[in-house]
C-alpha cells in the first residue's frame, strides 16, 4: 500500500511524521527521475483502506563542553509515566558502552493499526543491529482519518512523540518499494559489508506490486526507463536502486481487470462479470473497493489454464518493464507471493521457503484442472496463481530462478516498517553530525 519515507498506492496510502530538520543535513532518499512515478492523494485501489504511521520518538541535543559535539538522544516513556507525559532521557547505554535507541512505526489500516516498537543498539562509528521488536494490533485504527491529515497532525501533536509541523505526507509506492529492500538487506546483513551481494524484493499487495534491487550491471541503469531508478543514502554510502510500483497490478486490482471490469466503478448495469479464469459452472459475487460484482465462469472447448493465460497476457502487455538482470539477483517475495504459495502446499504456511518461478505454474495447471471438474471454495485460486507466474515471467524471471519467500528473518517481518523507520534513523544520524 509507500515520504520522507513511506507510501503506497493501492493497498496502503500513507501519512509519515518526520523530525524537523536541524542544520543542512536533509535526508537524501530521492528520485532520480519524476517521470513515471506514481503518486496517489489517496487510496485509488484500496482492498481495504490501509494508511501507513511512520513516527521515530527522537530528540537531538547539542551540547558544548569541551568542544561543539553534538549527541543522539531519544525520547522513551519513563516506567509509570502516564499517557500523555513526554519524558526524556539522554541516550541510552549498554553494559558493554553500545548506544541503545529505539523507533516506533504506526502502520494502520482498514481494520486497525499495527504498532512496531523496534530497540537498536550501536558501537561506536558503526552499523546499528536491531536487538528487539514489540509488535501490537489495535482496532478500530487511524485509517478513519485517511481524507484528513489535519486530523492525524492533531492526534500526535497531543502524544507524548516528538511530532514536526511539516510531518504528514502522502507517500508513493516505489519508495515503500525502497524501505522493503532497506529491510531486507538490513536483516540479511547486506548493508554492513560494503561492496558485498546484496539481495531483491518482491512485494504484491491487493492494488500494487512493487520490485526492488541493486543493479550490478551498468547496462541496467542505462536501459531504465525515467523513473525507475532511485538513490539512496544509507550509512554514509549511496545506492542506486532499481525501484518501481506498478499501481493496478496488485492482486486485487488485477482480479478486477482480468474480470473486465473497471477499478471504482460497478458493472454497467449490473452486468455479470464473465471470466475464463473462473470455473466454468461458478457463478457468485465478488466484492472490492466497496464495489460488489456479480462473477461467473464461461464454457469453452480449450483447458482453463490455456483460456486463463491467455487472458491475463492481455492484461500485462505492455504494463511491466523487463529487465535481464533478475535472472542474476537472489530475490525475496512478499505478502500475496507468500500467501498463494503457502496456500497450495509449495511453501510452509508458518515457516515460508524456497520455490522457483515454474512451481507457480505448476501449481496453476493442476488447480485450474480441478477447477474444471471439482469447484472449489476458492474461486479465484486459478486466476490468481496463472497472474502470478505470468507476472514474475514479464519481469524477467525464467521459470528456473530460485525464489525466498519469508514472512519473518531472525523473528522480525519483512515489511517496509523497519526499512522506513532504519533510513529515517540514519537520516537523524547524518543531521547531527555533518561531519562523518
Amino acid at each position: 500500500m509507500k515520504k520522507g519515507i513511506r507510501y503506497e498506492t493501492s493497498r496502503k496510502t500513507s501519512y509519515i511524521f518526520q523530525q524537523p530538520q536541524h542544520g543542512p543535513w536533509q535526508t537524501r532518499m530521492r528520485k532520480i527521475s519524476n517521470h513515471g512515478s506514481l503518486r496517489v492523494a489517496k487510496v485509488a485501489y484500496p482492498l481495504g483502506l490501509c494508511v501507513g504511521v511512520f513516527i521515530y520518538v527522537a530528540y537531538i541535543k547539542w551540547h558544548r563542553a569541551t568542544a561543539t559535539q553534538a549527541f543522539f538522544s531519544i525520547t522513551r516513556a519513563a516506567p509509570g509515566a502516564r499517557w500523555g507525559q513526554q519524558a526524556h532521557s539522554p541516550l541510552g547505554t549498554a553494559a558493554d558502552g553500545h548506544e541503545v535507541f529505539y523507533g516506533i512505526m504506526f502502520d494502520a489500516g482498514s481494520t486497525g493499526t499495527r504498532v512496531h516498537v523496534f530497540q537498536f543498539t550501536r558501537p561506536p562509528r558503526e552499523t546499528p543491529t536491531l536487538t528487539h521488536e514489540t509488535f501490537k494490533a489495535l482496532k478500530p485504527g487511524l485509517s478513519a482519518y485517511a481524507d484528513d491529515v489535519e486530523k492525524v497532525k492533531k492526534v500526535f501533536k497531543a502524544s507524548p512523540f516528538l511530532v514536526g509541523d511539516d510531518c504528514v505526507s502522502i507517500m508513493n509506492g516505489t519508495d515503500e518499494g525502497v524501505s522493503a529492500w532497506i529491510t531486507i538487506n538490513f536483516l540479511t546483513g547486506s548493508l554492513k559489508t560494503p561492496g558485498g551481494s546484496s539481495v531483491g524484493m518482491l512485494d504484491l499487495g491487493g492494488g500494487s506490486t512493487q520490485i526492488a534491487f541493486l543493479p550490478r550491471v551498468e547496462g541496467t541503469l542505462q536501459a531504465s526507463p525515467p523513473g525507475y531508478l532511485t538513490a539512496l543514502r544509507m550509512f554514509n554510502r549511496t545506492y542506486k536502486l532499481y525501484s518501481y510500483s506498478y499501481l493496478g497490478l496488485g492482486l486485487m486490482s488485477a482480479r478486477l481487470a482480468i474480470l473486465g471490469g473497471v477499478e471504482g466503478q460497478p458493472a454497467k448495469d449490473g452486468k455479470e462479470l464473465v471470466s475464463p479464469c473462473l470455473s466454468p459452472s461458478f457463478k457468485g459475487e465478488w466484492e472490492h473497493a466497496e464495489v460488489t460484482y456479480r462473477v461467473s465462469g464461461q464454457k469453452a472447448a480449450a483447458s482453463l489454464h490455456e483460456l486463463c493465460a491467455a487472458r491475463v497476457s492481455e492484461v500485462l502487455q505492455n504494463r511491466v518493464h523487463r529487465t535481464e538482470e533478475v535472472k542474476h539477483v537472489d530475490f525475496y517475495a512478499f505478502s500475496y507471493y507468500y500467501d498463494l504459495a503457502a496456500g497450495v502446499g509449495l511453501i510452509d504456511a508458518e515457516k515460508g521457503g524456497s520455490l522457483v518461478v515454474g512451481d507457480f505454474e505448476i501449481a496453476a495447471k493442476y488447480v485450474c484442472r480441478t477447477l474444471e471438474t471439482q469447484p472449489q471454495s476458492s474461486p479465484f485460486s486459478c486466476m490468481d496463481l496463472t497472474y502470478v507466474s505470468l507476472l514474475l515471467q514479464e519481469f524477467g524471471f525464467p521459470r528456473s530462478k530460485v525464489l525466498k519467500l519469508t514472512r519473518k528473518i531472525d523473528n522480525v517481518e519483512t515489511s517496509w516498517a523497519l526499512g522506513a523507520i532504519f533510513h529515517y534513523i540514519d537520516s537523524l544520524n547524518r543531521q547531527k553530525s555533518p561531519a562523518s
